[in-house]
């Protein structure tokens, strides 16, 4: 009897000292998040400040490792244009950690509205990510050059000597771990570089037009250039269109001593210029391609290697272009939609929303409007409810007036579309 209560004792201390551990882990984790810290950056800011809304740093020197900027840190670009000449690109040097990334985003949060000419942070110029950075989330910001194009082609090759112009983009030299979140990239001479050591990136969501330049040969300069090895990049529910005919929207490419190995590209709309390639001259692996929307865009899979290793296509649309899929040992392709120019369309229309993760405010939304009719009748159910009020911005007009605007009354709205496809970035106002 004695030993079943010292047992039953024993059993209540243990227990109870697990709740004491247990009590302290949830309280060492509310104090981690607590001293999370909020740093705000201006286009005058200072490295001297102290890194407040009222006294905020430089964007250099907070995005650079120069400042005492902690893992779950967020970093907040205040309202204003961020420049610098004749070093365009600024460095980032942070690192998180898988729970606590560092966040580098603007402050409101500013999202395109129809009155703005522009959103809130601006990067005239670019960023370049850079080792040791780890768990960075750059997200929601706007990417671009204002230095016009030259008026006239300039000479041929990738990097002519008479392109005086400032590169810009999303360059990706390193990084593990970070994702790139809602970026709108253009006007570029390269919207995103992405190259072998930035591990396990993420490019979600971005929207990437008007990039690339004209030279005597060809155009120059892609959506996203990329290559990889280890790890896998991902690019998830994305819009890109290119501007001149020799540049590409995924150009996922290399030479024969070159990897692209290890991608999976889901969920993305790509329309009118700029075909779509997997593949180099070092044979590739592990490449998968799911649910995305092609218009007047071909998709290849495979270059000119001599062989490659395995891939997996499932349930991509193509409309007026072709898929190709070049000396690969292993195939899976099934539930794929490819409409060649010359072929017949089906009946009706196909209509795909894609809600973005990150902001459940905002959707992509693509329509195949096979019949060519002036409205076509969109499903917007779960993403709007009836109530919500809403705009449909055209991609390469994101600052401007909306295509449509209204409030959704039921689960469908009705969209008017010129021709057979349309592409929007869907924005709800907040609830």
């Amino acid at each position: 009897m004695q030993k079943e209560v010292y047992g039953c004792e024993r059993m209540g201390a243990i227990k109870m000292r697990g709740n004491i551990v247990l009590s302290v882990w949830f309280l060492l984790l509310a104090v981690q998040v607590s001293l999370a810290g909020e740093w705000y950056v201006g286009p005058d800011g200072k490295a001297t400040n102290v890194g407040t809304k009222e006294a905020p740093w430089d964007i250099t020197s907070a995005l650079d490792g120069s400042q005492k900027v902690a893992a779950g840190d967020t970093i907040y670009l205040l309202e204003g244009t961020y420049r610098r000449r004749p070093q365009e690109l600024f460095e980032v040097r942070l690192v998180g950690s898988e729970e606590n990334p560092i966040q580098i985003r603007p402050l409101s949060g500013e999202r395109v509205s129809p009155r703005q000419q522009h959103s809130g942070a601006r990067i005239d110029g670019g960023l370049s990510m850079q080792n040791p950075s780890a768990y960075v989330w750059v997200r929601d910001l706007e990417i671009f050059v204002s230095e016009p194009l030259p008026e006239k082609p300039v000479s041929s090759g990738s990097a002519p000597d008479d392109l005086k112009r400032p590169w810009g983009g999303l360059n990706m030299y390193g990084g593990q771990d970070c994702k790139y979140i809602n970026l709108i990239i253009h006007d570029c001479c390269q919207g995103i570089s992405c190259w072998k050591d930035a591990i396990n990136a993420e490019i979600y969501g971005c929207i990437i037009y008007n990039n690339g330049w004209l030279g005597t040969d060809r155009g120059h300069g892609h959506c996203i250039y990329t290559q990889n090895d280890q790890g896998l990049k991902v690019i998830s529910n994305c819009i890109m269109t290119c501007r001149y005919d020799g540049t590409y929207t995924l150009h996922a490419y290399g030479s024969e001593r070159a990897y692209v190995n290890n991608y999976l590209v889901e969920d993305n709309i790509f329309y009118n210029r700029g075909p779509f390639l997997i593949g180099g001259g070092r044979q590739s692996y592990n490449i998968r391609v799911f649910r995305n929307y092609l218009y007047n865009v071909d998709m290849r899979i495979g270059y000119d290697a001599p062989y490659n290793e395995n891939c997996e296509l499932r349930d991509n649309v193509i409309l007026d272009g072709e898929l190709t899929v070049n000396r690969y040992k292993k195939v899976v392709q099934e539930g794929s939609l490819i409409i060649k120019r010359d072929q017949k369309r089906p009946e009706g229309a196909r209509v795909v929303l894609l809600p973005n993760r990150y902001d459940r405010n905002r959707a992509h939304l693509a329509i195949f409007n096979w019949e060519k009719s002036e409205k076509v009748t969109v499903s917007v159910s779960p993403f709007l409810k009836s109530g919500d009020s809403f705009r449909l911005m055209v991609p390469e007009g994101l600052f401007g007036s909306p295509a449509l605007s209204g409030v959704c009354r039921g689960d469908v709205i009705e969209v008017p579309v010129r021709g057979d496809f349309a592409v929007f970035a869907v924005l709800r106002n907040e609830r």
